[in-house]
């Protein structure tokens, strides 16, 4: 389904898209299919949050959503858009997520 364009006088056009799920909306949906409080459920969602801040230089695997890894990206030469010198660009280690298998095959579909 394509998003709406809605034309309104003196603003910039606007697409209509959904919005993504606040902590709230999510702890709501917890605690109801779980059946413990809004509260409860927040601080279930925080704990996880916590863990996976303190194991992600390991690896944190998240099953049936994907891992959070470290990698180490190499130097290399980039360039600046204001005014398309070329730079050097340090190396460093960043954070990924890498979605796992079983949820690109449900939110995609199976080929």
């Amino acid at each position: 389904m394509l998003p709406r364009i809605v034309f309104e006088p003196n603003k910039r056009n606007k697409i209509n898209m959904a919005k993504a799920l606040s902590k709230s909306q999510i702890a709501s949906e917890v605690a109801t299919k779980a059946g413990i409080s809004k509260k409860a459920a927040a601080e279930i969602l925080e704990f996880i949050a916590q863990l996976a801040y303190k194991n992600a230089k390991n690896t944190f695997t998240l099953p049936g959503l994907g891992k959070l890894v470290l990698v180490n990206r190499k130097a290399r030469m980039g360039r600046n858009p204001a005014t398309g010198e070329a730079i050097q660009i340090k190396a460093k280690r960043v954070v990924k997520f890498r979605v796992a298998k079983a949820a690109k095959d449900a939110i995609l579909g199976t080929k």
